[in-house]
């Protein structure tokens, strides 16, 4: 489970390219649960992921990372025959789970860098492109922006702390 960037590292940890490079355990997650994650680059072979369940939850006004690159990613996934699910809050800014400790507010987050409006492509070798430029992607691309909101929100985090709780115990079959 991992939340906005640590989001993002937990979908691609889904990755079986990725998996069979950097796990050198042998020992595999249950699922992967990614909270708001930037689904905006695409890697190569990037629809080849564990056998594993995914299970995304993001707001629908995420300014930050936008949900429509994972309602893409979510697409190609279950096009080919992936265990994926994405739940959408419709009233849920970017870490809406900070409502579980009170926060209730959103606000800009004022010089943070967003790449919402960046399409980013691997190539061969493992760079990583713009997609516009067709060069490779920099944080000082014209399409990185800033001032995205970030913001709690009370019922959301609860509701989404219910569906992984009720998900977890119907994974490892504990209810």
């Amino acid at each position: 489970m991992g939340f906005s960037r640590g989001g993002q590292a937990t979908l691609y940890a889904s990755l079986d390219r990725f998996n069979k490079f950097w796990n050198k355990s042998g020992v595999q997650f249950a699922a992967y649960i990614p909270f708001y994650p930037d689904c905006s680059t695409s890697y190569l072979a990037d629809t080849e992921v564990a056998a594993r369940p995914i299970r995304i939850f993001h707001g629908t006004p995420d300014d930050y990372n936008p949900v429509a690159s994972c309602k893409a990613y979510v697409t190609r996934l279950q096009e080919a025959k992936r265990d994926v699910v994405l739940t959408e809050y419709p009233d849920s800014a970017h870490g809406f789970d900070a409502g579980l400790i009170g926060n209730n507010t959103v606000v800009e987050a004022t010089g943070s860098q967003t790449v919402r409006r960046c399409t980013i492509k691997e190539a061969e070798g493992g760079v990583l492109m713009n997609a516009s430029t067709q060069a490779p992607f920099s944080y000082k691309d014209v399409c990185v922006e800033l001032g995205p909101h970030v913001g709690g929100n009370p019922a959301t985090a609860l509701e989404a702390r219910k569906a992984v709780s009720d998900f977890l115990q119907a994974l490892f079959k504990l209810g």
